[in-house]
């Protein structure tokens, strides 16, 4: 395996980290900028406000995107899988007498 290729893998795992984690990320700070204006329009200075609506909106979010990460993940696994497998035989047939 060459220096781009392990660059490239790396590269693809990054994209698949942001695809993953991102929309969880962007929703739990749309979340928290919407409590923080409540917050802030009604001086209501409760710490737990703030958790409490997050979780339950991540938790939702989470379930409802778990399809999509799960194919996303797959994708991933069986594409460095397949890598895997042609290291092996490039190893195999480059020592075969």
């Amino acid at each position: 395996m060459t220096e781009t290729e392990v660059i490239g893998l790396a590269r693809e795992a990054m994209w698949v980290m942001i695809k993953i984690a991102g929309p969880m990320l962007l929703i739990g700070l749309v979340i928290g900028v919407i409590i923080s204006l409540i917050q802030a329009l009604t001086q209501i200075q409760e710490m737990t406000l703030t958790f409490v609506p997050k979780i339950i909106v991540i938790a939702i979010a989470l379930i409802m995107l778990l399809p999509f990460m799960m194919q996303t993940m797959g994708t991933f696994t069986d594409g460095i899988a397949d890598r895997i497998v042609a290291i092996g035989q490039n190893d195999e047939t480059a020592t075969a007498p």
